[in-house]
Formats: structure tokens, C-alpha cells, sequence
């Protein structure tokens, strides 16, 4: 059956669903289906020096990254800002890495500009697309391949191969929402620190990287400005907020929402940043919509707590 098409958005012309988004989500739990993810860009940074220079840069520990071992950098302002991210593996020559839509050309250049004399080179690479794959599915052994946060694997596939999707966007994103793993540039704004969204792809006892201060020095306090939260959202409606919609308590702003789905078992969920003071137990109105919190990150000690994935 032909999959009927994401009309606009920042994930435009991806699958949404195939006809049956339950029956797509179980078979993303039970370890099968393939997601379409080509609107990802893929960028490779080669050279015998490029795991000790993206050590220096980035949030991550890189310069012992052993081959096929699946890791998630990110690059900060000077004050702690996620500036971008690289959701990478590296094969013994080549560390490949995917990022959002529309940020390869940034990251790029950024990473151009702090090349000096090192031997590195970074390129894009336009001949390979992101697909997500269950661990039950057989792929090409010569695809390079990344452990997902989702289970299964993230592989990088030449254009043209053939690898036919079978489960959309709906029964995907519900599936990360459900799991509480945000999507930068989605579930974050150019305001979010690393402690908000649990420290995502960041170390406190790495050496120093641009950003580490702001980061140690919430950690240090406990108190991150914002925390990120899935929200259990009223099901007597048959809207979603929006990407981006105010979070709103008490008649006032406290943060926006990020990625909504509806999820086969849980119901309708979404991501969302707002103000670490607002109760935990505090109902708050996601676009107008009624929802409930689930914490993600402790308000008090800015500490990740991520569901289990069974």
C-alpha cells in the first residue's frame, strides 16, 4: 500500500503512515518495520586526526570511539547553548554522522572554520540517506549502521538502494515521544542547555569543550532553568498541538511544546520544554489542550530519568 505523505513542515514528504498506524507501531516494538528517514543530512569527517579534534569540540567523549560503537556529540555556544548535533559512528577511517534538515550547511561550517592545521576533512555527503531499521530486519552488511535510542539501528544507505519503508512517521515519533527522547532543533529551541533535556550526549567528567561551564555549573546546582517532559495529553480531542504551541499554567507562559503523537497504548503524548518552577503534579495547557507531566528531568537535581524500553 502506498503511505500517504507528510504535506508540510519540516519533515514534508516523509511517510506518515501506511493505513494502519497500530498495527505500524507493534511492529516497531516487536523489533521489525523499516522508517524512511532521507531528510536527514548525512555529513562524513575523514583524516587521522578527526577523533581527537571532534574530542576537543564537542560534549562527547570521541577520541577512543571504538568502530561500530554508536555515540551522539554535541557542539555548544560559549555560554552552553546547543549550537548542533552529530549522531555519528565511525568505522576505523571515516566518522559518518546524521543531522536535522537543514543544518549539514552550519555544522559544515563551523567545523570548517576550526579545522587550523589538523588533518581532517569534512564534506557532505548527498549520496546517502538515514533509514530506521528494527533489529530483526536484514540489512546490507556493507551499510554502515548505528545503534539507535529507539532500539534497532540507524543505517546510512546509498540513494539508490532498495529498502522499502513500512512504517511512517506517526507510529516512529510516538515511539520516541513514548521513550522521552527529544529531537533537537524540535523538542529544543536556541535557548536549550544540555542540562534541560537530561544531558543528552554530554559528559561531566570529559575534558573542556566550549560550553562546559554553563553546564557544570547547573549541574553543580541542581536547577536547570527549564526541563523537558512528556505530557499526557486530554484524549477527548481529536487535535495535537502544534510544534512550537505555549505551554501554558496558571494563565501565563511557561514553555512550548515539541513533538506530539498518538501513541497505540498510551494515547495522545507529546515533548515539551517549560519552567523547572511549575509543579510536577501541575496540569498545564499544551495549545489549549489539557495535560497532565511526566517527568523527564528532575526540576531539583537536573538529573535524566528516560523510560525503559522493554
Amino acid at each position: 500500500m502506498a503511505g500517504v505523505e507528510i504535506d508540510s513542515g519540516l519533515d514534508e514528504g516523509l511517510i506518515w503512515h501506511f493505513g494502519n498506524p497500530v498495527t505500524e507501531a507493534r511492529a516497531l516494538a516487536s523489533g521489525e518495520g523499516v522508517v524512511d528517514l532521507r531528510n536527514r543530512e548525512v555529513v562524513e569527517i575523514s583524516g587521522a586526526d578527526r577523533l581527537d579534534w571532534l574530542h576537543n569540540l564537542t560534549t562527547q567523549h570521541m577520541a577512543q570511539l571504538a568502530p561500530g560503537e554508536a555515540t551522539t556529540a554535541l557542539i555548544l555556544s560559549p555560554t552552553g547553548h546547543i549550537e548542533h548535533v552529530l549522531h555519528g559512528v565511525d568505522d576505523g577511517e571515516s566518522f559518518l554522522a546524521w543531522t536535522e534538515p537543514g543544518r549539514a550547511a552550519a555544522l559544515i561550517e563551523f567545523l570548517e572554520r576550526m579545522r587550523f592545521a589538523t588533518r581532517v576533512e569534512v564534506a557532505r555527503r548527498e549520496d546517502l540517506r538515514v533509514v530506521w531499521a528494527g533489529h530483526k530486519v536484514p540489512l546490507d552488511p556493507q551499510w554502515r549502521v548505528r545503534d539507535s535510542d529507539l532500539g534497532g539501528v540507524e543505517a546510512f544507505v546509498p540513494v539508490g538502494a532498495e529498502v522499502e519503508p513500512t512504517v511512517g512517521t506517526w507510529a516512529f515519533d510516538a515511539l520516541r515521544v513514548a521513550a522521552g527522547v527529544p529531537r533537537i532543533f524540535v523538542d529544543t529551541d536556541h535557548k536549550t542547555i544540555p542540562n534541560e533535556i537530561g544531558l543528552v550526549g554530554t559528559h561531566l567528567n570529559k575534558g573542556c569543550y566550549r560550553g562546559q561551564e554553563t553546564v557544570a555549573r547547573v549541574h553543580t546546582l541542581g536547577r536547570p532553568p527549564r526541563r523537558l517532559v512528556q505530557l499526557h495529553l486530554d484524549g477527548s480531542l481529536s487535535q495535537l498541538p502544534e510544534v512550537g504551541a505555549p505551554l501554558e499554567y496558571n494563565g501565563r507562559t511557561v514553555g512550548f511544546v515539541g513533538t506530539s503523537a498518538r501513541h497505540h497504548e498510551l494515547g495522545p503524548i507529546a515533548l515539551a520544554l517549560l519552567k523547572r518552577n511549575v509543579p510536577v503534579d501541575a496540569e498545564v495547557l499544551a495549545g489549549g489542550i489539557a495535560a497532565s507531566q511526566e517527568v523527564l528531568v528532575d526540576p531539583d537535581v537536573g538529573l535524566h530519568v528516560r523510560p525503559v524500553l522493554s
